[in-house]
């Protein structure tokens, strides 16, 4: 082939091709030989099919012989027939949010509108780099309003952390006025960690040995932007939720969201003890620390001169997946909690003028961090790395603060519209799923891309029939995911790790409603020019203390 290419090429371009110039990298080329399974796929292999078995043979155990649950013993029942039906049932359950006053029914649909949208950025980015006929056209729609929402789809990690501060300050200091300033913090941090790397673990294994033999074709392995293949060296900075810093070869790596999110999580008890002893001066050391942070961000992209948009070789560990840089939303979304506990049970009266300058307000934020940067983009124009420095900075404190705005405003009956369609219970079951979903969702990504054999065509059309066909078998991968892996390993958590229970079980019962309810995991996955959106948002260690309702 490359002695064929060099000929074609030197007698329609009339030029001598140096031999010294490989037109054909063996590298790409692929053959019907199938190479043998090495030991680590053989054990992936064996332990899904392991998992798998356990999940029918104990569900024909437990519809043909077992009549009564109780025979079960609780390690067994974690991952009995019984517990997976009942984890179904709990997926799909529909929680009456108005039954329950500490329910903020809004942020489901937050939750989840952030992680499609996740997924919708990511089919755009497999699209662009497919075999497409219409290469200019490409080029020329980013020019476009539309792709605005895209390209700066990277606000849906925003939300994500603006969430996860938001509850973990709403229903921690609700716990630690019980336990009057108590936090069981070696708890918490075990309880999270056990929480999250199941499936995190069995997604490495997936991703570096299942993926490369689920599919073939002349993209496969060269369509996304990750190589799974440095997962080999790089897998246990992954599981240690440092591969942010450690490592520039992130194993998967959507998964950077998830290391940042542990680590805000990590120094969370601080901020909490700071907002239950000090109050209204613990929120406002927060609010210094947040300036200080964005004033980090601003300084280090000025001097260091990185930028995202000219793809400089440090801009992304070092302004996009650093933690440090990354807070801003997290510690909007830690002040806004402690507001909302501050001011809980009043109600709150305001006038139409209030309102409509309240959504005026949240509005312009919001639109302004799409649109800002708009007129560089239609006109080609370089970005000053100063105007550049101003937008990131200031972006990641507005789009949290427009957010406040439409939590607040749905919360006290200001939502309209926004807040029937945010608070439908429709998006529940999607909301639990979410986790699971946004660590797998690059895996049907990756695949779908990797087997396309024919030329492509660049639209939003295009795109859109693409996002359904992923987006289905995403949910469908993270079904079986949650009821084979993420539920019984939630199970089997709780009974190693038991709570103190000191009052009645119907209150444990009505606050663990509450914590379901709340805080089912989201994912909140970077948008990748870094997508991503688990956004696994918080839990503390609510068990221990349960509260009254």
């Amino acid at each position: 082939m490359d002695t064929m290419l060099r000929r074609l090429f030197e007698k329609l371009l009339n030029v001598e091709i140096s031999t010294d110039q490989q037109l054909v990298d063996e590298n790409t080329c692929r053959s019907a030989e199938k190479k043998p399974y090495d030991g680590l796929t053989i054990f992936t292999i064996v332990v899904l099919s392991v998992l798998c078995a356990l999940m029918v043979l104990s569900t024909f155990y437990d519809y043909l012989f077992i009549e009564d649950q109780k025979q079960f013993s609780p390690l067994v029942k974690a991952f009995s027939g019984e517990a997976r039906r009942a984890n179904s049932r709990v997926l799909f359950r529909i929680v009456d949010t108005k039954s329950n006053p500490n329910i903020i029914d809004c942020l489901h649909g937050m939750r989840c509108l952030s992680f499609i949208w996740v997924v919708y950025g990511h089919d755009y980015l497999v699209a662009a780099m497919g075999p497409n006929l219409n290469l200019i056209q490409a080029f020329t729609w980013t020019k476009s309003a539309y792709s605005m929402l895209i390209q700066y789809g990277v606000y849906s990690v925003d939300t994500f952390f603006f969430l996860s501060g938001l509850l973990l300050v709403v229903i921690a200091l609700r716990t630690m006025e019980r336990t009057k300033g108590k936090l069981n913090i070696p708890m918490m941090y075990l309880h999270r960690y056990l929480r999250l790397t199941p499936v995190l673990a069995l997604a490495i294994l997936i991703y570096m040995k299942i993926l490369p033999i689920s599919g073939d074709g002349p993209l496969y392995g060269s369509v996304t932007f990750d190589n799974y293949t440095i997962c080999e060296e790089t897998w246990y900075w992954s599981l240690l939720y440092v591969q942010n810093y450690a490592t520039n070869t992130i194993c998967l790596g959507h998964s950077w969201y998830l290391a940042v999110d542990m680590q805000l999580y990590i120094i969370s008890p601080l901020l909490l003890i700071a907002l239950y002893k000090w109050g209204k001066k613990g929120a406002a050391a927060i609010l210094v620390l947040m300036l200080l942070l964005a004033a980090g961000l601003f300084i280090t992209m000025v001097i260091g001169k990185h930028s995202i948009f000219s793809h400089t070789s440090d801009a992304m560990p070092r302004i996009y997946f650093s933690t440090h840089t990354r807070a801003s939303p997290y510690l909007v979304g830690i002040l806004f909690g402690y507001f909302l506990h501050a001011n809980r049970g009043g109600a709150v009266k305001l006038n139409r003028t209030v309102v409509f300058l309240g959504w005026l307000i949240s509005l312009a934020l919001l639109f302004t961090c799409f649109f800002s940067l708009y007129g560089y983009h239609n006109n080609n124009k370089a970005l000053p790395i100063v105007n550049e420095a101003f937008n990131l900075t200031l972006t990641r404190i507005a789009w949290p603060l427009g957010l406040c705005w439409v939590v607040f405003a749905c919360m006290h009956g200001y939502g309209g519209l926004a807040n029937s369609f945010l608070a439908s219970p429709l998006w529940q079951p999607l909301s639990k799923l979410s986790y699971s979903a946004y660590i797998f969702h690059m895996f049907i990504d990756s695949l779908n891309g990797g087997i396309t054999r024919t030329n492509t065509f660049f639209s939003d059309y295009q795109v859109m029939l693409r996002f359904w066909g992923d987006f289905g078998f995403t949910l469908l991968l993270a079904f079986f995911v949650y009821i084979l892996i993420e539920a019984p390993f939630g199970n089997l958590e709780s009974l190693l790790l038991p709570t103190h229970r000191t009052k009645k079980k119907l209150d444990l019962d009505a606050q663990q409603k509450t914590v379901e309810a709340i805080e089912a995991p989201a994912t909140d996955s970077p948008p990748a020019p870094a997508l991503v959106t688990k956004s696994p948002l918080p839990e503390v260690k609510i068990k221990e203390k349960p509260t009254n309702n």
